[in-house]
């Protein structure tokens, strides 16, 4: 082929594949592999401008192995492909792989909106194991798709699946981030997990690693034999803001060369494997060597690079940010901002948990409560909303039931607390999310060696309906709470001596859309207490965590319909008499 095919990597035509590979250090370059039976000197590749080298070889095809060979001051130094999308191994060779080959059938789904988003966080290697040390695959985790759909999520969060060192691990090592960890099953499994999730209705979003790379197994390691300060080579820092928490291999972000191999990856998920989203792990990191001042400001200009290109091509595309310090600007799509949707908040998180694991009622704090609940960052939904995420679960933390009750994590106060910060995460304004096993009580702390206990979703199964009925309602499914799709959220009720609050939501108003929530968060049952409604007339209790339908541990307290009085209270035009059991969050409605 005599004009050089456009791309980078391995580029599949008919009648062979061009290689492109961006070296400005080397001397030479040439590529090796099965289709010359791994000559040691292989094909040569031309020099281009910028430093990048191209050759096609005719006859090469998908499936086969192949590598770069490079020269730099007389030093032979073999290569994988940075933007291999598939390997053998992390340390084993590239594999030519065809995106086009794929048969997705017209897939042509749409995620949800942001405003009717659930996640459910998982982990590829646990989720679907069935014994412990056990890794599954992405098949696997499809198998149990119906899990997920059933419990009412609407997405799912998959921690990274870019190649890895070894076959066990989080994910947040990425040895080559083009490439789909082999240990899962490669670019392939990806792409069915994806068509298999849409045809159930799931949105997937996929977690990726750009404050660091590896550093373990890192093929980009002073990838041309260049470097400076023993440091990392052309695609790192190589002064001062290499360091990072996790490895002295933080990308170079001020390189143009790094920044398109960082946006051609992120788009590269988008596009190749029809993901939905992207959840950028730990940002602070991106924009500061030690996440606190901003002193690589081309970390945060290549986020809103990346990000406002996405929100241009795919406006439907999902983009949330690991970043934890509570920044407007972080979901700021103008042109100081970065430019995602959302970010994890911690202005939810920490004190909602806390709240539910203190042992004491005199420790837990409504007010705290209240600003968690209600917090914004302009936009209601602009945040996601949790008590258990991979993070928050392990690191010297555990699970949430574990961390209420050590010594009974499945009893009666792990069961009502830690449901009763579900009930928040669910009814709260932002995106909810959930973690792997939290519907069905999960211990312990996240492990990646540990199989998730699938026995507990039917031991607990009334807690999974219990979660069930909460997205129900989160999702309008049944037409009588839209208000939990809106923005709208007034704390009327804040009795912090009680520990008792209650909130009205709403999106337009009226009938069917506000919503009120009244949450219980001490071991005194209430009854004859009165609190404002938005309205005069009946309100329906559409939702009572106490009922033993979901524990035979709970109380089953009975909740009734409430008729306000057109007689105001907290601020409201009417009022009702309630009656709600310890830990317990009832939900209303407008009939």
């Amino acid at each position: 082929m005599s004009e050089p095919l456009t791309g980078m990597g391995a580029i599949v035509v008919d009648d062979g594949v061009g290689f492109r590979v961006w070296a400005p250090h080397a001397e030479t370059v040439a590529v090796t592999g099965n289709f010359v039976d791994w000559d040691a000197a292989g094909i040569p590749l031309a020099s281009e401008l910028g430093g990048y080298w191209y050759g096609f070889v005719p006859g090469a095809a998908a499936g086969q192995e192949y590598r770069f060979v490079l020269t730099n001051a007389g030093n032979r130094i073999e290569r994988v492909d940075p933007y291999a999308a598939q390997v053998t191994n992390s340390v084993g060779n590239g594999v030519i792989y065809d995106h086009s080959a794929f048969e997705w059938d017209g897939d042509d789904f749409t995620p949800p909106t942001l405003n009717e988003l659930v996640i459910y966080e998982l982990h590829t290697g646990t989720f679907a194991a069935t014994a412990d040390g056990q890794v599954a695959d992405l098949d696997e985790l499809a198998t149990r798709l119906s899990h997920v759909v059933a419990l009412g999520a609407n997405a799912i969060q998959l921690m990274p699946v870019a190649e890895f060192a070894g076959d066990v691990s989080w994910g947040y090592n990425p040895a080559h981030i083009f490439a789909v960890e082999s240990a899962y099953g490669g670019p392939d499994a990806l792409k069915r997990l994806v068509k298999a999730a849409h045809a159930a209705g799931l949105a997937v979003i996929q977690d990726v690693v750009y404050n660091h790379f590896g550093p373990s197994d890192l093929n980009l390691w002073q990838f041309d034999g260049w470097s400076e300060n023993g440091k990392g080579g052309i695609y790192f820092f190589n002064d001062w803001r290499s360091a990072t928490p996790w490895g002295d291999t933080r990308p170079d972000y001020g390189r143009g060369e790094v920044r398109q191999f960082i946006r051609d990856n992120a788009l590269g998920w988008l596009e190749n494997f029809h993901l939905d989203g992207l959840r950028y792990d730990m940002t602070p990191y991106m924009r500061s060597v030690d996440a606190g001042e901003m002193n690589i400001p081309e970390g945060w200009s290549l986020c809103h690079w990346i990000n406002t290109e996405v929100r241009a091509k795919y406006p439907r595309k999902i983009l949330v940010a690991e970043d934890l310090h509570s920044n407007p600007a972080v979901s700021d799509p103008g042109p100081n901002g970065a430019a995602f949707h959302a970010q994890w908040d911690a202005q939810f998180v920490h004190p909602v948990r806390e709240a539910v694991i203190a042992a004491d009622d005199a420790y837990r704090s409504t007010n705290e409560v209240a600003e968690a609940i209600s917090y914004s960052y302009g936009d209601a939904f602009a945040r996601v909303v949790y008590t258990e995420s991979h993070d928050e679960v392990a690191n010297g933390k555990a699970r949430v039931p574990q961390e209420i009750d050590a010594g009974d994590p499945t009893g009666y106060y792990a069961q009502k607390r830690s449901t009763l910060g579900a009930g928040l995460v669910l009814t709260a304004p932002g995106i909810p999310m959930l973690f792997q096993g939290q519907e069905f009580l999960e211990g312990g702390w996240f492990r990646d060696t540990v199989a998730l206990d699938w026995a507990q979703d039917e031991n607990f199964h009334g807690i999974v309906r219990l979660y069930r009925d909460l997205i129900r309602l989160r999702l309008d499914r049944d037409g009588c709470s839209a208000g939990l799709t809106g923005g709208g959220i007034n704390v009327f009720h804040n009795n912090d001596a009680a520990n008792l609050l209650a909130f009205h939501r709403w999106r337009d108003h009226g009938v069917g859309d506000d919503v009120v929530v009244v949450a219980n968060l001490s071991a005194t049952e209430r009854g004859g207490y009165r609190i404002g409604f938005p309205a005069a007339g009946q309100w329906r209790c559409i939702f009572n965590s106490d009922a033993r339908v979901y524990s035979d541990a709970f109380g089953d307290h009975p909740s009734t319909d409430v008729v306000a009085e057109p007689s105001g209270y907290d601020g409201l035009p009417a009022s009702a008499e309630i009656a709600i059991a310890p830990y317990t969050m009832l939900i209303f409605t407008r009939a």
